[in-house]
């Protein structure tokens, strides 16, 4: 009797793995061919038919996962390179659809339609509020935290509710090693709470000759309240950190930027340790956030097993992945398009600006749809007022988006020359000017306006599509 139930629930799983996956790769080919992405919703579809098929999916995958809430897509992309360079065959979310849905569709994609995966790994980047569902289903072999930094109130809440659900998560994943990053105390206290293998990243000395004024995102400790110490600040609450109260401090690394030997407008020249060995590489994408998402790459490799030569080589030759420091030169003007989605990244952003020495043209594009965070209050807390410290270096500003005329206002307030400041609200039309412009262009996009004018270039001038 028990082995005639055993039976029947196994081959009814079958056929709902193989509906599910059957659907989702039909839904994905009919949205690909009307010229979709497809990202999101055959997974939806999958999910509709059989809400445990990720957990049939990825059963025997060596699983990474990369999550937090700053530099997830770009860590991925150069881990990528790192697994590509070592001859390992796998597959990855890369269009950057990191909800269940999104994951699922890759795993289904990537699957047999008997729910067989046809490779033996898979890098997943996963958005932090997802982590802890995700992972119910996914047995990761390694976990890469990024950092814990205040992101879309209207989604998220505040720090210690993103920081709670990645917990979730990696105690959902008790097989994983866990890459922390040590500069960020919200992060390093998970520690604490967990089983698994901890392997601490970080950079150990100042990235910026100057930074923009930021509101600390985590300044007091998270033990005992009292306010932190720092020997030297990367950028927000990131850093050297030490309660002189209860002792709380930043911990020993095993993987570390020791020196950054060369910041420019295009890439970050660093001298970095791992193995107890010092390497230098170049990372070919600029600004601080970068050097840790390199950072944070060296420590997976490490838990990967991956030759220290190789990874180091992977960084040096790493292209950027869409819309994070992506470059496209269009009729002789070169535009770098770089995601913004809180006061963290966005001040890293001004960061960047402030220590290139060339005069260009700064575009902020802004959106409040759900993937953009709906509360838009967050651009209050950007230091925008940097930008009147280096006006010569800005031949104007421009805004776009939904909520352009909000922006507009914001570098008013900020102190910004009025006939600096330009609305755009047609994004055909700002795609045309800019091209025109013999400066450089630095466009500042939110999620969905990223997509949406990422689209109209990609079209009008034959570059990839964001899922390719």
């Amino acid at each position: 009797m028990f082995l005639a139930e055993a039976c029947a629930i196994i081959s009814n799983m079958k056929i709902r793995t193989f509906i599910s996956v059957a659907a989702c790769k039909l839904s994905r080919f009919i949205l690909r061919k009307l010229g979709k992405g497809g990202t999101n919703v055959p997974g939806r579809v999958a999910l509709r038919l059989y809400p445990g098929v990720l957990g049939v999916l990825a059963k025997n995958v060596t699983t990474i996962i990369v999550t937090g809430t700053n530099g997830k897509t770009t860590t991925s992309r150069m881990i990528e390179k790192s697994l590509a360079d070592s001859g390992i065959k796998y597959f990855a979310n890369k269009s950057g659809a990191n909800m269940l849905p999104g994951i699922t569709a890759e795993f289904a994609m990537n699957s047999t339609l008997g729910g067989k995966n046809k490779y033996e790994v898979a890098l997943v980047e996963c958005d932090e509020a997802a982590f802890k569902m995700v992972s119910k289903y996914v047995d990761a072999k390694c976990v890469v935290v990024t950092n814990v930094f205040r992101d879309q109130l209207d989604r998220y809440g505040e720090v210690t509710h993103t920081l709670n659900s990645i917990l979730t998560g990696i105690k959902n994943s008790p097989h994983a090693t866990v890459c922390i990053n040590a500069d960020d105390s919200l992060s390093v206290s998970m520690k604490e709470q967990i089983d698994n293998k901890v392997v601490f990243y970080g950079v150990e000395s100042e990235i910026y000759k100057n930074r923009v004024a930021e509101v600390s995102d985590a300044p007091y400790c998270i033990h005992c309240k009292t306010e932190y110490v720092y020997d030297y600040v990367t950028y927000g609450h990131l850093g050297g950190f030490r309660c002189p109260n209860c002792g709380y401090h930043r911990p020993d690394t095993e993987v570390a930027v020791e020196k950054v030997i060369e910041s420019t407008a295009d890439a970050s020249t660093i001298e970095i340790r791992m193995h107890g060995k010092h390497y230098t590489a170049t990372i070919n994408l600029p600004g601080g956030y970068n050097i840790y998402n390199a950072t944070a790459t060296v420590a997976a490799g490490t838990v990967l097993g991956l030759k220290d030569e190789v990874i180091i080589g992977a960084l040096n030759s790493f292209e950027c992945g869409f819309g994070r420091m992506e470059k496209f030169t269009i009729e002789g003007t070169d535009i770098r398009m770089i995601l913004i989605k809180n006061p963290a990244g966005c001040n890293q952003v001004l960061n960047f600006l402030s220590n290139t020495t060339e005069p260009s043209l700064f575009v902020v594009a802004l959106n409040d749809r759900y993937a953009d965070g709906t509360d838009i209050s967050w651009i209050w807390d950007v230091d925008f007022e940097k930008l009147v410290g280096i006006s010569d270096k800005l031949a104007q500003i421009w805004v776009t988006g939904r909520r352009a005329d909000d922006m507009a206002m914001r570098f008013k307030y900020a102190g910004l020359a009025l006939d600096k400041i330009r609305v755009i609200k047609d994004y055909d039309q700002l795609i045309e000017q800019m091209v025109q412009q013999s400066a450089p262009v630095y466009i500042m996009p939110t999620y969905t306006a990223m997509l949406d004018i990422r689209e109209k270039i990609s079209k009008k001038f034959g570059f990839k599509e964001f899922w390719e």
